[in-house]
Formats: structure tokens, C-alpha cells, sequence
């Protein structure tokens, strides 16, 4: 075989062997967007509602999945910790990024006197999967958050927001969801859902501490 010829063949096999090789852990997967008129419309439902936290978006991406949320939580007094007001989930680990506003949140991962969660809650079935809420957190650690700061809670680890010194404290939330506990949220779903009314909440309620 001349030159010629020999070397499209040897490209030929050697970008076959490259695609044999190729293993991503999410096959054929399409990439979601969000625009962020999207994520706007979240923010301001929340706001004329009195919801803290929605999610917006849940996608499989291979070995994990992947959920975006939307929360503003509206000022909040320091105070005593009420009890079970400390939030702790078992298999899904959040970030956050703060778009506007302060809050003081400590987190950590020994519970004071912990009680699981009911599965029906919708948090637990939609968001955040299984998990606890506790009186406190002991040896907590406590972060000052202000925009442009980023936190990542891990599985198991507790939080609680404790002062929100302003009218309100928005951030993004990034929920990754290794064992899929939580199902999908489809573009055409967090359409009607944007356009459905909220459960249980009305324009003059205030924004609701739920973590």
C-alpha cells in the first residue's frame, strides 16, 4: 500500500479507537438552559406569595442528578432557635450563591435532638429528599453571607439561617442528588408551574422560614 493511501487509513482507525474509548457517564445527554427570566419569575412569585424556596429545574445527568432552586427568605430577627427549625438532608448535598441581600446561617453536622422528616412533606418528595429537623446544632459553625458568596452544605449536615438583617436574602441552589431521590423537573413543568397558584400561601403572607 502506498503512502498515500496508508495514512487516511491509520486516521481513519486511530479516531475510531478515540470514540470506542469514550465512556461519559451520561450518554447522549442534551444540555439545559435556564434563562434568566426564568429564574426571575421564581423570585418574584416568592415574593408576592410568601414562598421561600421553589425548585426550578431537576435533570438526570448521568450518575447523579442535578436540581436548581430559587430561594428568598424575608428578614429575620436573631433570636433563641425554635425548636426544629435546624434542617438536615441525608443524601442530597446544596450550594448556594447569593445573588442579593445578608444572612447569618450556621451549619454542622451534630444534631440536638433530631426527628426525621415526613416523607409526605413536599420539600422531602420534591426537593431535598429524606432527612431530619432538629433544636440545634452543636459546635456549629456560623458563615456571614453577603452577594457574590458561595456555600456548600454536604449530605447530613445541618443549617439554619439565624438573621436575615435586611427585607430579604436571595441565592441560588444548586441540589446534587446522587442517589435521584427527587424527581426531574422539565422545562414544559417549571412552566406551569410558574403558572399555577401556590399551595397554601396567599399575597400577604409573609415569606415562610422553612429551610
Amino acid at each position: 500500500m502506498t503512502m498515500k493511501r496508508l495514512l487516511p487509513a491509520l486516521l481513519f482507525a486511530a479516531g475510531s479507537t478515540l470514540l470506542r474509548a469514550q465512556q461519559p457517564t451520561c450518554k447522549n445527554c442534551p444540555a439545559t438552559y435556564i434563562p434568566k427570566s426564568e429564574l426571575d419569575a421564581y423570585t418574584e412569585k416568592a415574593v408576592r406569595y410568601g414562598i421561600t424556596d421553589q425548585q426550578v429545574r431537576s435533570m438526570d445527568v448521568g450518575k447523579s442528578q442535578l436540581g436548581i432552586g430559587m430561594v428568598t427568605r424575608g428578614h429575620l430577627e436573631r433570636g433563641p432557635i425554635r425548636p426544629g427549625s435546624v434542617a438536615e438532608h441525608e443524601q442530597i448535598s446544596e450550594v448556594y450563591y447569593i445573588i442579593e441581600g445578608t444572612g447569618t446561617i450556621i451549619t454542622g453536622p451534630d444534631l440536638v435532638n433530631p426527628v426525621k422528616r415526613a416523607a409526605d412533606e413536599k420539600t422531602v418528595r420534591l426537593q431535598n429528599g429524606p432527612g431530619w429537623n432538629a433544636d440545634g446544632i452543636r459546635n456549629a459553625q456560623e458563615h456571614h453571607l453577603k452577594a457574590g458568596d458561595m456555600l456548600v452544605i454536604p449530605a447530613g449536615t445541618g443549617h439554619l439561617f439565624t438573621e436575615v438583617p435586611g427585607d430579604h436574602i436571595t441565592y441560588m441552589m444548586v441540589r446534587i442528588d446522587p442517589d435521584k431521590v427527587v424527581p426531574t423537573k422539565s422545562q414544559t413543568e417549571s412552566e406551569a408551574d410558574l403558572k399555577a397558584p401556590p399551595e397554601a400561601s396567599s399575597p400577604r403572607n409573609p415569606l415562610r422560614p422553612a429551610q
